[in-house]
C-alpha cells in the first residue's frame, strides 16, 4: 500500500472513539469477529475510510442520508475511484445506513462473500 497521509492519523482515532451507531453495530456485531482482520477508521492514501480488510483489498463504507443528494453522489464516485487507485486491486463497496438497520444479516452476507472471495482469489 503506498504511504497514507499521517496528518489523519489522530483524526482516524477520534473517529474510533465516535463511530455511528451504525458503524458501531456493523463493527461489534461481525467484523470485529470476522475470519479475516479487519480495521475500522483506516487511513488510506489521503482518505480515512470506515473499514478495510487488507487481505480481501476491500473498503466498506457506511453512507448516512447526506450521501444521496447528486452532489455527494458524484464526491463518493471520485472518493471511490481516488481510494482504487491508491491500492492497487482495491474495491470498495457501499451500504447505507438504513440496510445496516433493516437488512443486517444480508449486508453481513454481502460483506463476507464478496471478502472470502477476493481473499482466496489472491
Amino acid at each position: 500500500m503506498r504511504d497514507y497521509n499521517h496528518a489523519n492519523t489522530p483524526l482516524a482515532k477520534q473517529l474510533r472513539r465516535t463511530m455511528t451507531p451504525w458503524e458501531r453495530k456493523l463493527w461489534h456485531c461481525f467484523l470485529k469477529t470476522h475470519k479475516l482482520r479487519w480495521q475500522r477508521q483506516k487511513p488510506i492514501g489521503n482518505r480515512i475510510v470506515d473499514f478495510y480488510c487488507a487481505k480481501a483489498r476491500l473498503v466498506v463504507e457506511l453512507d448516512g442520508g447526506g450521501h444521496y443528494t447528486p452532489q455527494q453522489r458524484s464526491e463518493d464516485a471520485r472518493r471511490t475511484r481516488e481510494l482504487e487507485s491508491t491500492v492497487e486491486g482495491l474495491m470498495v463497496i457501499r451500504f447505507a445506513n438504513n440496510q445496516v438497520d433493516r437488512m443486517f444479516d444480508a449486508v453481513c452476507t454481502e460483506i463476507d462473500r464478496v471478502t472470502m472471495g477476493r481473499a482466496e482469489g489472491r
